[in-house]
């Protein structure tokens, strides 16, 4: 496909995307029931629908209503196991897809991607579109049942003056927590006010940034053997030590992320961490009240460590061979660098695609939108949003979180904080 044919069709899915246009219905020989979660996310899922459905006449793309949240997703998707409703295609949260497979793999109602696959070319199809790391966010216990649609890493907003002021460098920022919480010292030391840094992990709703601190020095949420915490060493005791660290020496103030966001975009904290979805938001909550930066998360462990990956990958749930067939192709195309262009100029998640990343795409809207390039250079450090074993995820995190907070508040001590985890997290996996 010449360049200009992919400029003109990612642009033309872009323009769709931003107007709210929506294709006439085509008589189509095969429809597709596609879940998705997030409404928001409509903005993106709809024009690209009908982008494909313009060049596959053949094929109907029917969304169902999207889903509130991953969690909302993957109760509707279980529960239409049970009664045979399933969706054809799912857009799976990352962190959830081991517990969907586990359960509906045994049912032989979730389709292993291999033969697809192989048809398309092999380990050179993959290869050619994905990062290992990237194609590993729809592995499960070794097969591809997902190819990965959204991807979201945290990474660093900096207040590039109050940085400049504390003797930093904005375009260089420190690559460990270690140098990070030395420089948010100086920082709130230049002013009480100021609050140095934030990472607000004490009230965020899920436990992404928690398995960032773990992740980052090359640990693993669950031990794979024992199917019990992977993280009762030095490595969690590190974690819980760093979150006081980030209180008593970097001024941090424990505010919700929205709280944190607002008092950043109002100048007065040195630097968070955040979603890259936040790009757009906070760029106008600073307005031009100071320059603002983006810098990608640290790894206390450059060879082992890595960042958890958010986001969604697009798994098969139709056993129709006809159906397969037309599913296998939408997901190949809102997996491509024609849709992952439409994508993140509207999200700022980093493309899963890597061909999405050249001149042909979105190279151009890099040099333009430098704060959101960032994320994308973290492609090859994703990891898998890890999940607990017993699909009790949600509740874990919520225990963890209390835990965490005591322990950012002196109340408990880092040490008695990673027991308390410890015992808890292995009791509700049981």
């Amino acid at each position: 496909m010449k360049m200009k044919r992919r400029t003109a069709l990612g642009g033309l899915a872009l323009g769709l995307a931003l107007t709210g246009f929506s294709a006439q219905s085509f008589a189509a020989d095969v429809t597709l029931n596609i879940l998705y979660n997030l409404p928001g996310f409509t903005k993106f899922h709809q024009p690209l629908a009908d982008e494909f459905m313009k060049n596959n006449p053949d094929i109907k793309i029917n969304f169902l209503a999207p889903a509130p949240g991953y969690n909302d997703g993957q109760q509707q998707v279980l529960r239409a196991a049970v009664t045979g409703n399933l969706p054809d295609v799912y857009f799976s949260g990352y962190n959830l897809t081991a517990e969907l497979v586990h359960t509906l793999a045994p049912r032989k109602q979730i389709t292993d991607l291999a033969p697809f696959i192989e048809k398309d070319g092999g380990q050179a199809f993959l290869d050619k579109n994905y990062s290992p790391k990237m194609s590993a966010l729809g592995m499960v216990d070794g097969k591809q049942y997902g190819l990965p649609v959204n991807a979201s890493s945290p990474i660093i907003y900096v207040n590039a003056e109050l940085v400049r002021k504390a003797g930093g460098d904005p375009e260089n920022m420190p690559k460990t927590f270690d140098g990070l919480i030395q420089l948010a010292n100086k920082i709130h030391a230049q002013d009480a006010k100021v609050s140095g840094m934030g990472y607000d992990i004490n009230l965020w709703p899920d436990d992404w940034l928690w398995q960032a601190l773990i992740t980052n020095q090359g640990g693993k949420l669950v031990d794979e053997t024992t199917k019990t915490v992977g993280f009762d060493n030095e490595i969690g005791l590190n974690a819980l030590k760093l979150a006081r660290r980030f209180v008593t020496e970097g001024g941090q103030n424990l505010l919700d992320w929205d709280q944190s966001r607002q008092q950043f975009g109002a100048g007065l904290t040195g630097f968070i961490f955040s979603t890259p979805a936040h790009v757009q938001t906070i760029e106008a909550l600073v307005g031009d009240r100071f320059k603002l930066v983006t810098s990608t998360f640290p790894l206390d462990n450059p060879e082992k460590g890595g960042v958890p990956t958010g986001g969604n990958s697009a798994v098969m749930l139709t056993q129709d061979k006809e159906k397969q067939d037309a599913a296998w192709k939408y997901m190949k195309w809102v997996t491509g660098p024609e849709a992952q262009n439409v994508i993140v100029r509207i999200t700022g998640y980093l493309p899963t695609n890597k061909l999405a990343t050249g001149p042909e795409f979105l190279a151009p809207y890099y040099a333009e939108h430098p704060n959101v390039k960032t994320a994308s250079l973290q492609a090859e450090r994703s990891l898998p949003w890890a999940g607990y074993p017993g699909g009790d995820s949600v509740r874990i995190w919520r225990t963890q979180r209390d835990i965490i907070g005591t322990v950012m508040r002196g109340e408990v001590t880092p040490e008695a904080g990673l027991k308390q985890i410890v015992e808890q997290t292995n009791a509700l996996m049981k």
